[in-house]
């Protein structure tokens, strides 16, 4: 994994490599009582040709910079994000799964680890990289089955919804865990302050299709930018779609011909059927379907199967 440390008046400068293994953090960290705290996740794939190579890395920069602003603290600079991950990957390839088999996930991490008893920012920091070899979420098969939440809120106008705060996540495992016990796979949030729009999975952006426009829910600060989010937008587009980033009412999603969802574990991934009170909509999937198309031209640029004719992937070996 890789470490680096600066105070609070500092730049970060310069880190290292160093095993796999626990970290020493003051129990007075600001991460700890106040969780500041970020985290990324990317992926490296191997090719068929077996070298490795990572996809839009320094996006996942970009956004951590951006969170970290918000939460007040420094940051790295996109080339010292996209060198440290390289590194890591690097040290580790014999990880990575062969061409088709899965990926490398690296989650980079930057945390407030100096010892603050007030409430205010953390005097040191600390940014780390480890990273482990998932398979594929996604084989042409899978699909989700959504409960709509009603009453409880992911995000609210004002917070931290649109950045990758690790505030964002643990709220919602009770809801999630009580919709998998009745057998859905996850769930759909709608927003704070009308309940009528959609916004988020726990942890990815959905997108709708009705007949050739494809729309998903415009950020405004309550929705993750993701880096497959956006990606998706632009290979939809460059296919002839009309894709709109908008609020989106609940009835649109009810009427659609076909949902998925993007994030960087379940890359393109349909959903088969969502569930609002009572009732329950089935929506278009399989190998016919555009979410299909999508998710195979993704994954082949991706994979370097298909000519990076956008330059959005990053040969490190």
């Amino acid at each position: 994994m890789y470490i680096m440390k600066c105070s609070m008046k500092e730049n970060f400068s310069r880190g290292h490599l160093t095993n796999y293994g626990n970290i020493e953090i003051s129990p007075s960290a600001g991460v700890l009582n106040y969780g500041q705290g970020l985290f990324e996740g990317l992926k490296a794939y191997r090719k068929t040709d077996g070298r490795i190579q990572l996809f839009r890395p320094e996006h996942n920069a970009l956004r951590m910079q951006a969170g970290a602003r918000r939460l007040r603290m420094p940051s790295p600079s996109v080339e010292q994000f996209v060198e440290a991950v390289k590194q890591v990957v690097l040290a580790n390839k014999h990880w990575v799964p062969p061409h088709g088999k899965g990926s490398l996930y690296v989650r980079p991490l930057l945390m407030g680890s100096g010892s603050v008893l007030g409430i205010g920012p953390a005097p040191e920091y600390t940014f780390l990289i480890f990273a482990s070899p998932i398979g594929n979420f996604y084989k042409g098969r899978e699909s989700l089955n959504l409960l709509i939440e009603r009453d409880l809120h992911r995000a609210g106008p004002g917070g931290t919804g649109g950045i990758k705060s690790i505030t964002n996540y643990s709220g919602v495992y009770e809801t999630v865990a009580e919709a998998t016990a009745k057998g859905f796979t996850d769930v759909l949030f709608l927003d704070a302050v009308s309940g009528k729009y959609i916004e988020e999975i726990s942890s990815c952006n959905i997108f709708i299709l009705k007949d050739n426009v494809i729309s998903t829910p415009a950020t405004h600060g309550t929705i993750l930018p993701g880096v497959t989010r956006k990606s998706i937008i632009k290979l939809a587009s460059d296919m002839g779609y009309q894709v709109e980033e908008r609020n989106v009412p609940l009835e649109d999603l009810l009427n659609a011909d076909e949902v998925f969802c993007t994030g960087t574990a379940m890359v393109v991934t349909p959903v088969a059927s969502m569930t609002y009170k009572d009732t329950r909509v089935e929506y278009k999937t399989g190998n016919e379907t555009v979410t299909h198309k999508l998710h195979a031209t993704l994954t082949g640029i991706q994979t370097g199967v298909i000519e990076d004719k956008l330059r959005w992937t990053l040969p490190i070996n």
